[in-house]
């Protein structure tokens, strides 16, 4: 049996390899029954688990197994995707037993009238006072974010911010070349601190953001605190054809299953865009009828004061 010992020449305590070698194993075991357990919980199939965190779905199926040594940056990319933080993974803690993230999980999956109360009672600050005149739109790509905000904001004499505009210009370069060069998790660092600039320079604004950054807890808490947000929904089939209508084909070129993909992703979001303080189904409605909704429901929720 080989011993560790530590620079002072002790051995440390149990310290053989093959005893340490167990307690990685137990480890890699943990990590994989709570990324199956989180997953099944929110019902994301694997293969949309893979394409939310960008972690190959045959690791996933690996680590699931006990049987992946991934890395913390992979891990921390899963861990994104399931809506919990890295800890939650790797404690030694049982984390149905802890008392605060088992209030971190019911409050992430409560409904936004809930979480307003909770938010409320625990605020020294008035939640109307954070949020000031900020709206913000979310939503997955398709659903008019674009169109709806730089039309709200006309008409109500509000700047519209695009997110990724500010994350363009923080990195000098289009999001595409920011995704090849620094990955997934380079530009979720970046769009966090968009969001953390443009909360400091408006009081009054209309935002839209990327569908995805729902995912990111940290960041998308933000954006419920200090923005009133509204998700703008559509059915699938809308989704797609809009998108198409832009003139990007990327989504259906070569992945006959595109469509399944983006129902899964839809569902597997539905609880995250359901935190939002309103919701705006803009299927089968036309420009015009949708801005004047949106509008009215800005209105009857005073969000602008």
């Amino acid at each position: 049996m080989t011993e560790i010992t530590n620079f002072r020449g002790e051995t440390s305590p149990g310290g053989s390899v093959e005893h340490l070698d167990k307690q990685v194993s137990t480890l890699i075991a943990r990590v994989g029954e709570r990324v199956r357990a989180a997953r099944q919980r929110r019902g994301i199939p694997r293969r949309v688990l893979s394409d939310i965190s960008g972690v190959s779905p045959r690791y996933l199926a690996q680590l699931e197994a006990g049987e992946g040594n991934i890395s913390i940056g992979l891990l921390q990319r899963v861990a994104v995707a399931l809506d919990h933080r890295i800890e939650w993974l790797v404690g030694e803690d049982d984390p149905w037993s802890s008392e605060a993230l088992r209030v971190a999980d019911l409050f992430r999956v409560a409904k936004a009238d809930v979480q307003q109360s909770v938010l409320h009672a625990l605020s020294p600050e008035p939640v109307e006072t954070v949020r000031a005149r900020r709206i913000c739109l979310i939503g997955l790509r398709g659903a008019g974010k674009s169109t709806l905000g730089t039309r709200l904001g006309a008409e109500l004499d509000l700047p519209f911010v695009e997110l990724n505009d500010e994350i363009e210009e923080q990195a000098g370069m289009p999001v595409g070349e920011v995704m090849a060069l620094y990955g997934q998790e380079g530009y979720r660092k970046l769009e966090a601190q968009a969001v953390s600039r443009v909360v400091a320079k408006h009081e009054t604004m209309v935002l839209a953001v990327a569908g995805g950054i729902v995912a990111e807890p940290e960041t998308y808490n933000i954006l419920l605190t200090r923005f009133h947000t509204i998700w703008l929904r559509a059915d699938p089939t809308e989704h797609m054809d809009r998108v198409r209508a832009q003139g990007d084909e990327r989504p259906m070129a070569g992945n006959p299953e595109a469509m399944e993909q983006l129902k899964s992703i839809l569902a597997s979001r539905e609880v995250l865009y359901g935190k939002a303080l309103a919701q705006l189904d803009t299927s089968g409605q036309s420009v015009e009828t949708s801005l004047a909704q949106l509008k009215t429901l800005v209105k009857e929720r005073g969000y602008l004061g």
